[in-house]
């Protein structure tokens, strides 16, 4: 027997308050010293305890209310469950803003059915904002000044375009990523390099952002921001008809996507 339709909106109220949890656990106990507790793809690529703190935090508040779900964690949290719904979660999506306390890092929560994202929170608070979306329901911000829905910029031309990206850990890789910057630059209104994938997702449906495209992003990286992109009009993919991957992740409106996605295909940005 295949596993019953879970009730979105019970998923999106476990999610709300698995990264509000998170997020407050992050903020409140936040030592001087982080003290980096391991290293990951490189020396620079920290694994700090907090990280490791937040994700338990996650797992024990969905736990506790549907037992049997199943989770896929950036620290290690890997369980099928019997439900047929899986949390991906990255307890601290911007982990070297977290360290030097640069406030764009966030808690990453999702909640995937047959491998697709139906909910997804992204609480930043160090900017006081929580991203949340439905698949079906639209993509929305809270903050202290109230609830929100989002809406991607439509209508921008690739040369007016504001474009966010990130960079890759191991030195041979953002060299490579720097040499496509350099070629694309000219060509867009700007470039900004925010620091979580999550965020820049988010900052997209949000209209902060035109477009986004990051290579070596993981499944925990963009599994919510990439459902509130969707949700807020986001065309979401890779290049050459490829699906979204860490081979390379590409979001923008309509239209925007398209040239968008032909031009980083030509510049190779999918490759090292």
């Amino acid at each position: 027997m295949s596993a019953p339709v879970p009730d979105l909106q019970e998923l999106l109220s476990v999610a709300t308050e698995a990264a509000a949890r998170a997020a407050r656990l992050l903020v409140d106990e936040r030592p001087p010293d982080l003290g980096v507790a391991a290293t990951k793809s490189s020396p620079t690529d920290p694994v700090t305890e907090m990280d490791r703190a937040s994700e338990r935090l996650v797992v024990e508040t969905v736990l506790a209310r549907r037992p049997g779900d199943g989770f896929f964690g950036e620290e290690g949290a890997d369980r099928a469950g019997t439900s047929g719904v899986v949390w991906v979660i990255d307890p601290i999506d911007g982990t070297v803003n977290y360290l030097y306390d640069h406030p764009f890092w966030a808690v990453s929560v999702a909640a995937e059915v047959e491998g697709e994202a139906v909910v997804g929170v992204v609480a930043a608070p160090a900017v006081g904002e929580t991203f949340w979306a439905v698949r079906g329901g639209g993509a929305h911000l809270s903050s202290d000044a109230g609830s929100r829905p989002l809406q991607v910029n439509s209508g921008v031309a690739l040369d007016r375009a504001l474009v966010g990206t990130g960079f890759g850990y191991a030195a041979e890789r953002r060299a490579r990523q720097g040499a496509v910057v350099a070629q694309l630059l000219p060509r867009v209104r700007d470039i900004r390099r925010g620091g979580s994938a999550a965020y820049d997702l988010c900052s997209l449906a949000a209209g902060r952002l035109d477009a986004y495209y990051e290579r070596g992003v993981q499944r925990w990286d963009t599994a919510a921001g990439a459902l509130v992109a969707r949700e807020a009009g986001a065309v979401v993919g890779g290049v050459r008809g490829a699906a979204a991957s860490p081979e390379l992740t590409v979001a923008a409106a309509p239209g925007l996507f398209d040239d968008l996605a032909a031009l980083l295909a030509e510049l190779g940005a999918d490759r090292d």
